[in-house]
């Protein structure tokens, strides 16, 4: 996985995105516990880290200054494999105490970027019904509802929304 280091602009000085690596896996997990999704686990994070050049794992990293915690704290990540021409978003969360800052946002535009720079011609992912403040997040982000998976997540049971992204209709849009 080649990713560039990536500055969030808009996201305050202390806000960086930039490559996943091993190091980073505890904080992902325990983000990835912290926020419901279905589990993957620090095993399935650090097979994917070993994929070839169609992953792109991002991290947005906050900065203390004064150090009063860690250097560097992982705020939230993005998991995406691209499939052909189409990236597909498989995990994307963040921390609780770092949401509403436009962590999210920043994550899902690095992921979409790599993409379009890969020739992707357009994003998937699936989302859980009951969560209405990721589906605005996908929608500010140029996601359009396309379709439902019955009963595709457990514990609890929920269907998932479909949402994707035509890179080219964003492209007719921006001009």
């Amino acid at each position: 996985m080649a990713t560039p280091k990536i500055r969030a602009a808009g996201a305050g000085p202390n806000l960086t995105l930039r490559p996943m690596s091993e190091h980073d896996l505890l904080e992902v997990v325990e983000i990835e516990e912290q926020s419901g999704l279905s589990p993957w686990g620090w095993d399935a994070y650090h097979k994917e880290l070993q994929s070839a050049e169609d992953v792109v794992m991002l991290v947005a990293t906050q900065h203390f200054v004064p150090a009063t915690e860690p250097e560097e704290s992982v705020a939230g990540f993005i998991v995406s494999r691209l499939i052909t021409d189409e990236l597909h978003i498989n995990n994307i969360a963040v921390r609780p105490d770092s949401r509403r800052m436009g962590v999210g946002a920043r994550l899902l535009n690095g992921a979409l970027l790599w993409a379009r720079e890969k020739g992707a011609k357009r994003a998937l992912l699936e989302v859980r019904a009951s969560n209405v403040a990721a589906q605005a997040l996908y929608r500010r982000c140029g996601f359009e509802m396309t379709g439902r998976r019955r009963r595709y997540y457990r514990m609890p049971q929920e269907d998932a929304l479909i949402m994707s992204l035509s890179f080219a209709k964003q492209a007719r849009s921006t001009r």
